[in-house]
């Protein structure tokens, strides 16, 4: 198997960058349209995070973005506010360092202190969902038990695919920390400690077969320990267009992550 070709989804989706260009025009009318506040939750520049309320006392959603942990910022995703806002949620959407300026543990380090920030403004634990690096680390925060609920868009659950590809460049990860960072590796969530224990694995029908592989192999690994794991892959939907439901507050989606939201 070409695993170049299976993770490298710009080369996989030509016309990512209109996709991407869509993702900063809806977050810049967003910001307009509401302001959100921004909350510092460590000492580094890019250690901040943008809270878009919906009321107050209104559940938190935490937004995890993608970008192989070596791209993009909160300011992309700004976007997907009005959606659970209109639902009654709350969205916070940290950034956070990228490698190689940082190593991945760094970055898991980074999530940690925006989720328990979040719990610590509201004291209460929030929904995670996150899109491809995202996904990985809404995972992550749920196998730790700060999560009341996680759902992982195109997570990659797995790194060790990673390691023969361009992509790991930037993160350069040999087996062993690629296992140790693997939430496929992790504790399970299955209602032993606290913290929520249901991850839905969504995916775009038209990613690679790896992508569907890893968000199957979550679901059902996680599933067969006790875990409330739902697997679906999204028709017509690819590595970039996968994220485009959460712009809809009438999507299953956006309702699914504020029911979530609500419950915990």
């Amino acid at each position: 198997m070409d695993l170049e070709a299976e993770y490298n989804n710009r080369a996989l989706v030509p016309d990512h960058p209109a996709v991407m260009q869509r993702w900063r025009e809806t977050a810049e009318a967003a910001c307009a349209a509401r302001p959100p506040l921004e909350i510092a939750y460590g000492p580094g520049p890019r250690e901040v995070m943008d809270l878009f309320e919906a009321a107050p006392g209104a559940p938190v959603a935490v937004f995890l973005h993608g970008g192989y942990w070596q791209a993009l910022d909160k300011s992309w995703f700004s976007g997907l506010a009005p959606a659970l806002n209109a639902l009654g949620v709350s969205l916070a959407i940290p950034s956070y360092d990228l490698c190689p300026a940082v190593r991945l543990g760094v970055i898991l380090r980074q999530i940690r202190a925006a989720v328990e920030g979040v719990r610590e403004r509201t004291g209460a634990r929030p929904v995670v969902f996150g899109h491809s690096a995202g996904g990985h680390m809404a995972a992550c925060m749920l196998s730790e038990g700060r999560a009341s609920a996680a759902v992982a868009i195109s997570g990659v659950f797995d790194l060790a695919p990673l390691i023969p590809t361009s992509l790991n460049t930037a993160l350069d990860l040999d087996a062993r920390e690629a296992a140790a960072l693997s939430p496929i590796h992790w504790p399970v969530p299955n209602g032993s400690t606290p913290g929520g224990t249901v991850l839905d694995c969504l995916v775009g029908a038209d990613e690679s077969a790896e992508f569907l592989r890893q968000s199957r192999m979550m679901a059902d690994h996680w599933g067969a320990q006790g875990v409330d794991t739902r697997y679906e892959a999204l028709p017509g939907l690819n590595h970039f267009t996968v994220l485009d439901p959460l712009f809809d507050p009438d999507s299953a989606l956006v309702r699914r992550i504020a029911d979530l939201a609500h419950m915990g």
